[in-house]
């Protein structure tokens, strides 16, 4: 097991104790610059309301309100600036409950490194970092990854961005992003006329990028989120369907077991860290934040326990096929609402003998004929990869292939591995 633990590192908690030693000394304390002060509280002129009345609260909404409206005119001030002035400090988007540190203040900087450098010490193996772009101190992130890797030199570092940024993957800061291009595409697809919009759009950035594909338009995605990369950085992407700051899979794509099916079939089978958020693998469902944050249901009886064996069943498939950890990506065909994809590599894996890996899915609602043509796999045999806990999805005969022309028949919303070697 590895441990990658949450870093938070753009604001604090107004129980974090710097922020209480100014609450409690105002202008006198020592860690007064750690923060984004009022300049009346620096002057002593007036102090921190941390803990708000509604007289405030409705203040801030009401400035809010205020700055969206000046936002449409080109003006804005800025997230956590209407907290420093109804409450005296800058929070983050104008939470009271989260001060935003000020990364300018060295004293901040090297806090915020010793603690990264304690906890990898410690025998954690990297971390996920929170809104890293809110950080705008010149050389911070830069800084960060020399002292984790000081520490730890293959310490996993993924950043919580969610649209693509390859500068922030040059090498110099992140090792990974949390791949949500990928999980829009996957949801649009699968989701397709099971999609719940009205849930959908109460996600900022879902509503702008999900709306049902066929399966032309997701190969289209596919051969971008795969290929936008070096191929050593798509194979450490943190590729995820959901997280805490989104609906549920299962909710948005509205309450349909075979999408949930679906997902995780092409979510196992690509390059990248396959990350499942805790529920998703029972099915458990989950609307606009707080309630994608709901808790786990221990009770089986609350469990969708042949979809949970089926999670496990993949997890096996993926750790028993190099392929799909480091085979070349190539979108295979596409025909209507189904579409196929593979992972190749240069000769036959040792482990499994297979030269190329074949994904095709449906996400249609009725069957298909998917043709594929693959002149370079002519000689080969074709065979269906299964998994434990499969109980579904497509049967498809082993084959040679004589010129690298084959098809596959696949039912309404299913799938299937097929496993490509050379003939005996």
């Amino acid at each position: 097991m590895r441990v990658i633990l949450d870093g938070v590192f753009n604001h604090a908690s107004r129980g974090f104790w710097p922020f209480n030693h100014v609450l409690e000394n105002g202008a006198a304390s020592p860690y007064r610059d750690w923060f984004y002060l009022d300049p009346d509280v620096l002057s002593g002129r007036r102090g921190l309301k941390a803990y708000p009345g509604r007289e405030e609260v409705e203040a801030i909404a009401r400035q809010r309100a205020l700055d969206e409206a000046h936002a449409a005119e080109g003006f804005h001030d800025g997230p956590g600036s209407i907290s420093r002035r109804v409450l005296g400090y800058d929070s983050w988007w104008d939470l009271p409950a989260l001060p935003k540190l000020n990364h300018s203040n060295p004293a901040v900087r090297e806090y915020v490194f010793g603690v990264a450098q304690r906890w990898l010490r410690f025998g954690i193996d990297g971390w996920r970092l929170d809104v890293p772009e809110e950080i705008n101190e010149p050389g911070f992130w830069e800084e960060f990854r020399r002292r984790c890797r000081d520490v730890n030199p293959e310490a996993y570092i993924v950043g919580e961005i969610w649209r693509p940024a390859p500068e922030w993957l040059a090498g110099d800061r992140f090792d990974a992003l949390m791949n949500y291009p990928l999980a829009e595409a996957i949801l649009a697809f699968v989701g397709g006329p099971h999609l719940d919009l009205g849930l959908v759009a109460q996600a900022v950035e879902y509503v702008r990028h999900v709306h049902p594909i066929d399966g032309a338009g997701f190969a289209r995605q596919l051969e971008i989120t795969m290929t936008m990369y070096p191929p050593e950085t798509t194979s450490v992407q943190l590729n995820l369907l959901d997280s805490h700051d989104t609906p549920r899979f299962a909710s948005m794509a509205g309450g349909d077991p075979s999408a949930a099916r679906l997902g995780a079939l092409v979510q196992m089978t690509l390059p990248g860290a396959p990350c499942i958020y805790y529920g998703d693998e029972v099915g458990l469902p989950g609307r606009h934040d707080p309630d994608c944050r709901r808790g786990y249901p221990w009770d089986p009886a609350r469990q969708d326990t042949e979809l949970r064996d089926f999670y496990a069943g993949l997890a096996e498939l993926r750790a028993a096929e190099p392929l799909f950890r480091r085979g070349r990506f190539e979108v295979v065909g596409s025909s209507g609402p189904a579409v196929a994809y593979g992972l190749f590599g240069d000769r036959a894996d040792g482990s499994t003998g297979h030269s190329a890996v074949i994904v095709a899915v449906n996400a249609g609602e009725s069957p298909v004929e998917l043709e594929c043509d693959r002149p370079d796999l002519a000689g080969s045999l074709l065979e269906q990869v299964s998994w434990t806990g499969r109980g579904w999805g497509t049967e498809f005969a082993s084959r040679t292939l004589e010129h690298g022309l084959f098809r596959v028949e696949l039912g309404s919303r299913e799938g299937v591995v097929i496993g490509a070697k050379p003939a005996v």
